[in-house]
């Protein structure tokens, strides 16, 4: 008996040696020692930046291999460059991220020249939450709704030709009959809401509400802002009693163009990886990406920050992507059409 019993201690012990290298995480050895490159599709200081930074501040401890991560602010046409360069420039590794705008995500479906990338080949990581666009106006202007916008010109502040800033009051002009003018070139980081502060511009219509709680907490709570329509599927429970553009388009064509538009707006703040990434590279980026969203730290240091917590995953972007892919050629071109700065035409 306790010859039998020798033989098959030595067993366990000779197949738990045997074992233990083939349980090494070839992703785990992989990221050890190395840093990710994360481009950020705005300034820095931006919405997206503190969305992104401090996402990166606790992604780092669900990686396996816990690299570092470095961010790189790549602003430049609306956010477009990030992830044209992250497409065509990036290696294909796991070791270069995307934290993108939201118009990424179907800007080439709608023709921008800008974006010179498939997002359907992206590797898509997962989404921190929607990114709901409001069109609002300072306290001290005499513009308080969407009908008082109809009535009277209002400038706008915008950022480049492409930003939602410039976009979204074209969008609103056309379908409602606003009168925004748009002011662009403003730093997309603080210069949109300082040209507000200074009298520069009456109101800003394209910024995301999200951003205004995380950057400028102080308009909501000091009351600052006249908030007259929401550019989303449904209205935020926050503005119950504030409009969304749908709520106010009865044509059912038009409503579809604006539903496909709106998609941009709910995979909100996403997160890829160049086309090509290693799966088990990816699939381990997706499970740190879950499970940061719901890091008790994470969350904590984002109710801090006012950030607003509704996360996709990856799988769900993709979903969106392919709705959107597969809607109607004179949907998608009518759609484009709104979308596109005047002057450009779909590729």
């Amino acid at each position: 008996m306790k010859h039998i019993k020798k033989n098959l201690l030595i067993s366990a012990l000779s197949f738990v040696a045997f074992a233990g290298p083939a349980a090494a995480d070839p992703v785990a050895d992989f990221y050890k020692g190395k840093s990710i490159t994360m481009l950020v599709a705005s300034g820095v200081g931006g919405g997206y930046d503190t969305y992104a930074r401090v996402f990166a501040r606790y992604a780092i401890k669900h990686i396996p291999g816990n690299p570092n991560i470095i961010a790189k602010n790549m602003p430049a046409a609306g956010g477009l460059a990030a992830a044209s360069t992250l497409y065509n420039n990036a290696d294909r590794d796991g070791l270069n991220i995307g934290a993108f705008a939201n118009v990424s995500t179907l800007d080439p479906l709608f023709g921008n020249p800008g974006a010179r990338y498939d997002s359907r080949k992206f590797g898509w990581i997962g989404s921190i939450g929607k990114l709901q666009n409001v069109c609002a106006s300072w306290h001290t202007s005499s513009v308080k709704t969407i009908d008082d916008a109809k009535k009277r010109e209002m400038i706008v502040a915008g950022a480049g030709a492409a930003s939602n800033t410039a976009v979204v009051p074209r969008i609103v002009n056309e379908v409602l009959g606003t009168k925004f003018k748009v002011v662009s070139g403003y730093d997309p980081a603080g210069g949109l809401t300082l040209a507000v502060e200074s009298g520069e511009a009456e109101g800003i219509c394209g910024l995301s509400w999200s951003t205004m709680k995380a950057s400028r907490p102080d308009w909501i709570s000091g009351k600052k802002l006249n908030v007259i329509v929401q550019m989303s599927m449904e209205r935020l429970p926050e503005l119950p009693d504030v409009p969304s553009v749908l709520d106010l388009v009865t044509d059912p064509e038009r409503k579809r163009v604006l539903e496909l538009i709106l998609i941009r707006q709910e995979t909100g703040r996403p997160f890829a990886t160049a086309p090509d990434t290693p799966k088990e590279r990816l699939a381990a980026l997706r499970k740190a990406f879950e499970l940061t969203m719901k890091d008790a730290e994470f969350l904590a240091d984002a109710e801090r920050n006012q950030m607003e917590i509704e996360p996709l995953t990856g799988a769900q972007i993709e979903d969106f992507l392919t709705k959107a892919y597969s809607a109607p050629p004179d949907i998608i071109a009518k759609a484009a059409a709104l979308v596109e700065p005047a002057g450009q035409k779909p590729r």
